[in-house]
């Protein structure tokens, strides 16, 4: 099956304050209604504009140090933070979700040295 053809459904049914659109998933009312009659194209109209949607910003704790940071937030082009360092250091790289912004700066400067 195509992702396209797989439901963005996450499982975090929720609306938001407008009423208007899921948390989860963050479709439209109108969108969840429609999922199941969509065609093809519906459902990849429905992907791409979800997938040019900015991450939602979220509070973590470094599984490193156990430091509190905000994730999705705070980069160069309004980004994540993260995204301003190289791309040879990668979460999977690191081991971990998300590291702290000083966890992450360590763990890049042993790798450099």
């Amino acid at each position: 099956m195509a992702k396209t053809e797989i439901s963005p459904c996450i499982g975090i049914c929720r609306l938001d304050d407008s009423g208007q659109v899921c948390v989860g998933c963050r479709r439209t009312l109108e969108e969840i209604a429609g999922w199941s009659r969509y065609g093809k194209q519906q459902k990849e109209k429905v992907w791409r504009r979800l997938m040019a949607l900015p991450l939602p910003v979220q509070a973590k704790t470094c599984p490193q140090c156990g430091n509190g940071f905000t994730c999705g937030a705070g980069g160069e082009a309004g980004g994540c933070w993260c995204a301003d360092l190289p791309l040879e250091l990668s979460p999977g790289k690191a081991n971990s979700d998300c590291l702290c912004p000083v966890c992450l700066q360590k763990r890049l400067g042993a790798e450099e040295g």
